[in-house]
């Protein structure tokens, strides 16, 4: 089973499994479960494993644009510690991550950037009209006619 397969399982497993220890094999073959519970604190591991999980499969869809970046040091450092860390497999998808997440942080100010970007694309447009550059919709139908 490849390590991706583990890992898939890991994320199936339900509440009550992820609080119980695993079961023991012993050398005839026969599973015994063991006695000893699960620290609550595993549980509340694997939900935020899952969570993060989410997070990279969400921000690693759809990458089929390139950007050249140039960092710093220390960004550089955040990136290659997610690659170490097995969480991300090269330092491409850590950046394509981290920018996921900063911008589902920062959700309200894209919207505001979002509306004074539409208002300033609205204004250059009306003034190419005053200054004859972009022929306006009115004098492109009489033009037509």
């Amino acid at each position: 089973m490849s390590e991706e397969e583990r890992v898939e399982i890991k994320f199936e497993a339900t509440e009550a499994e992820a609080t119980e220890a695993p079961e023991e094999v012993t050398p005839e073959g026969a599973a015994e479960p063991k006695k000893e519970k699960a620290p609550y604190h595993l549980k509340d591991a694997l939900k935020q494993v899952e969570s993060f999980g989410q997070a990279l499969g969400d921000a690693l869809q759809g990458r089929g644009n390139v950007v050249m970046v140039r960092v710093n040091d220390e960004a550089l450092e955040h990136l290659d510690m997610l690659v170490e860390a097995e969480i991300t497999k090269s330092r491409s998808e850590s950046a394509a991550f981290l920018i996921g997440e900063g911008i589902a942080a920062n959700q309200e100010l894209f919207g505001k950037i979002s509306a004074i970007t539409s208002q300033i694309a609205e204004l250059r447009e009306q003034l190419r009209r005053e200054v004859k550059l972009e022929p306006s919709a009115e004098e492109t139908s009489e033009e037509a006619a």
